[in-house]
């Protein structure tokens, strides 16, 4: 009886530390989503340096088809949005360590990412390619050996050209969009790699004097970032892409911002 008895609780103590030891999200009822709620507040972390997407407009506010979905998050959460600003390669870490609740700004899909955070079903897509001074001759992946081509650090176009480009290519990483545009126009290096949504704005914006010289396959698809073991924000957060996108609204944003025809998502 005794013997049982200490059985029992010896049991019962490693059930409680194993319960001590899960994520405090898996613990309490509600978790992150309830927190925002409380809070009145989300905080959506997104790199500001990649337009259309997101950017500064003229007036230094927040603009872009992801500024504009997460105006419709807050608003179906009833809250009031906090848009932080990060760079490509701190996104993780603001996320893992709670300085945001979720992360926006075209998050692309890759397996890399999805050890450390929970991706919500899709809802838009681009394609990396390297872009260049109309003068640079570079019609395939050979034409660029011995070339240095920027881009920004963490992004899915860095791990595309990582696996396509040739060994002698040299690929010079910056912590943003900007810096690694930057490098291109001041002469730093020979071509810049980025999404062709932003590729073709940075076109229109200095017509004439860069273009698309190749285009990386495949197409990606990006969604929203949350923290693993946050269950109820991911649930909540694919409820909202579900809807917005069966009703039009999402489709809408990418369409009259991005300026192209926006595929039927695919399912994660």
């Amino acid at each position: 009886m005794i013997a049982r008895r200490s059985l029992i609780t010896c049991l019962s103590a490693v059930a409680l530390a194993a319960m001590l030891a899960l994520p405090a999200a898996a613990q309490a009822p509600g978790g992150t989503l309830d927190a925002i709620l409380k809070r009145g507040k989300v905080l959506i972390g997104m790199d500001m340096s990649a337009p259309p997407f997101a950017y500064q407009d003229e007036k230094q506010q927040p603009a872009g088809s992801e500024v504009e979905t997460a105006r419709l998050i807050a608003k179906d959460l009833g809250v009031e949005l906090e848009i932080v600003p990060t760079s490509a390669a701190n996104r993780i870490p603001y996320l893992v360590t709670g300085r945001v609740d979720m992360m926006m700004g075209a998050f692309s899909i890759f397996p890399d990412r999805a050890k450390s955070v929970w991706f919500s079903a899709p809802y838009g897509s681009v394609t990396s390619v390297i872009m260049g001074p109309v003068g640079l001759a570079a019609k395939a992946y050979g034409d660029l050996a011995g070339k240095k081509i920027s881009v920004s650090r963490g992004t899915y176009t860095e791990q595309v050209m990582m696996a396509a480009l040739p060994k002698d290519v040299q690929i010079v990483r910056f912590d943003d969009d900007a810096q690694a545009m930057a490098a291109m126009a001041s002469g730093q290096v020979d071509a810049y790699g980025v999404g062709n949504v932003p590729g073709s704005a940075l076109i229109k914006r200095f017509p004439g004097k860069y273009d698309i010289k190749i285009i990386i396959p495949p197409r990606n698809w990006y969604s929203i970032g949350v923290r693993s073991g946050d269950t109820d924000l991911l649930q909540w957060l694919n409820t909202f892409v579900f809807f917005h996108r069966e009703n039009g609204d999402l489709k809408k944003i990418y369409e009259s911002i991005i300026g192209d025809t926006l595929p039927p998502p695919p399912v994660l």
